[in-house]
């Protein structure tokens, strides 16, 4: 099979856009490089793989041997773990970095199971979430001497881990659990706000158009892969009931401001003067909050209006700054939001067959219709990335 490159050179030959002698030299001069490239991607698949494999294994052997260890071995194992698995990373470093990468991530994972594992070994009943901020410094630190993703991946989502189990732990010492508590939607409806602020700060991580730094790409992949599952775990728990007993007013502060500070906070530190649109956000979570704290109810046409809007301002803020992931987001946001308004608010009311060409309609005609505008989006937000 012809690599990536022949295939462009060739389809810019047809077209025009260089000679057969252009071509031809640069097929020559390609042909005398190293064929470092064509295996690169099949070798890191490899490594990624041998890293999860590896992780895998170690854990399952510590479980098979643990009961059977005395405390210290238990001990020595975990500290054996990390610094072999760091140590064989710094060995390997000059000649295949990628290993190195998979090695020094796989240790910073195990770091979080020795610590957790090492409470537990000397019965440390301390405050539990100070394992996560651990960790969490742990993977900061490594992200600062490395400046390899999997520390920077691990301290994205260890941070808003800690924050939320502090959250929770405050939570259950007041109101005897967030299940049994006093129904306050704030005990649930804080943290989920951060969560849909967080993903959006991730995602829009990238503040112009062109190529992305390194760092800015991870923060972006855990913002999209994030943000519609916070979503969705926002508008579940913004319909709840009235509430009987609310949260103390200190706390209830507290849980907010740390919901939608942190985000904007960090907003500022990746985006300066661009992190408005973060504010924007805000504004769009609120109404979500005064149906919250409102009488429980369904989802209405008000609902559905104002995911679309989301949606909207998601394209807007992608063709803004020129970043197509956005435009596809938004107008997946907006594609999910009238399905879910048709299966359930006009499917009931129609009969059975009716339902099903009006479905299939739905799908052909307004995804077609859809996809247009998506592409037509697209490419104006590509159009910025071009000078």
């Amino acid at each position: 099979m012809a690599d990536g490159w022949e295939s462009r050179l060739e389809r810019w030959r047809q077209a025009g856009l260089i000679d057969p002698a252009t071509a031809a030299a640069i097929r020559a001069w390609e042909q005398t490089q190293p064929g470092t490239h064509r295996l690169r991607v099949s070798v890191l698949v490899a490594v990624a793989l041998g890293g999860v494999l590896v992780a895998a294994g170690l854990l399952l052997f510590v479980s098979t041997h643990w009961q059977a260890l005395a405390p210290g071995q238990r001990f020595a194992l975990l500290l054996t773990l990390v610094v072999g698995l760091h140590g064989g990373a710094a060995a390997v470093e000059e000649r295949f970095p990628p290993l190195a990468v998979s090695l020094h991530g796989v240790g910073s994972v195990t770091l979080g199971a020795g610590l957790f594992l090492a409470g537990q070994l000397f019965h440390l009943e301390a405050h539990w979430p100070l394992g996560l901020l651990l960790w969490g410094l742990g993977a900061g630190l490594g992200w600062g001497l490395l400046r390899q993703w999997p520390q920077l991946a691990l301290l994205a989502l260890l941070g808003p881990a800690w924050l939320i189990s502090e959250w929770q732990l405050a939570v259950d010492g007041t109101t005897q659990g967030l299940q049994r508590g006093s129904g306050d939607p704030t005990a649930v409806l804080a943290p989920a706000a951060g969560l849909v602020l967080l993903s959006l700060c991730y995602l829009g991580a990238p503040t112009g158009p062109g190529s992305v730094a390194p760092a800015r790409r991870v923060l972006l992949w855990l913002g999209g892969l994030g943000l519609l599952p916070a979503g969705l775990l926002w508008q579940l728990l913004s319909h709840g009931g009235p509430t009987n007993a609310p949260l103390p007013l200190l706390l209830a502060l507290c849980g907010w401001a740390v919901a939608l500070g942190t985000p904007l906070l960090l907003g500022l530190r990746l985006r300066g003067r661009r992190a408005w649109p973060l504010a924007v956000a805000i504004g769009w979570l609120l109404p979500g909050v005064a149906m919250a704290w409102g009488s429980h109810q369904d989802a209405g046409l008000f609902t559905y209006l104002w995911w679309a809007v989301g949606g909207l301002l998601l394209v807007a803020w992608g063709v803004m700054e020129g970043r197509s992931e956005r435009v596809n987001f938004g107008a997946a946001l907006i594609a999910i939001d009238v399905l879910t308004f048709y299966v359930s608010q006009v499917m009931d009311s129609l009969g059975r067959s009716a339902s099903l060409i009006g479905l299939g309609v739905l799908f052909l005609g307004g995804g077609w219709g859809l996809e247009l505008l998506r592409r037509r989006f697209v490419a104006r937000a590509l159009g910025r990335a071009t000078p």
